[in-house]
């Protein structure tokens, strides 16, 4: 049931980043919502979760990319969620904003890791001064959409993981 879940959850976000997101652009910059899906799978399920789901939003996402490697959102955000779940194991969770700025500052760092990766893979030039804008606006607005994605991620991995994913 929590694979049906998870599916339905990534196809929602899909289509809200790729119809709505993709043109609410805040300093020319669009938010990265399935980056968000990977995090809050980390936060909530811990590494191996968050790696898949990772992987999952990225592979779905990659589909509609047309500028970058198929593979590359998926390896990033697969890479992101473990190494956000890793973090997110070791963490009380005793106040409601930790999660929070997690989800905030590691999707700003899954911005840098993808530019770098993709100016190594496909030689695109996203490494450069623009990052510094990049990288901050994605952190911001993806922290300010973190409580809604924890509670959708949550849902999908079900009630055992949820009694100890989530203050308050």
């Amino acid at each position: 049931m929590s694979r049906l879940r998870l599916l339905a959850v990534v196809v929602l976000v899909l289509v809200v980043q790729t119809a709505v997101l993709s043109r609410a652009r805040i300093g020319g910059v669009a938010p990265d919502a399935m980056l968000l899906v990977a995090v809050c799978a980390g936060i909530v399920g811990g590494p191996e979760r968050g790696a898949v789901t990772g992987f999952v939003s990225g592979i779905a996402f990659d589909l509609f990319l047309i500028t970058t490697p198929v593979g590359l959102s998926a390896l990033v955000y697969a890479l992101i969620g473990y190494g956000v779940g890793l973090v997110a194991e070791g963490t009380v969770r005793s106040a409601w904003w930790i999660p929070v700025l997690t989800a905030g500052a590691a999707s700003a760092v899954g911005s840098v890791v993808f530019a770098v990766s993709a100016n190594v893979v496909a030689g695109a030039d996203f490494v450069g001064p623009r990052l510094t804008v990049v990288a901050p606006v994605v952190g911001i607005v993806n922290a300010v959409l973190a409580p809604v994605v924890l509670r959708l991620v949550s849902w999908t991995i079900g009630a055992t993981a949820r009694k100890t994913a989530l203050a308050p």
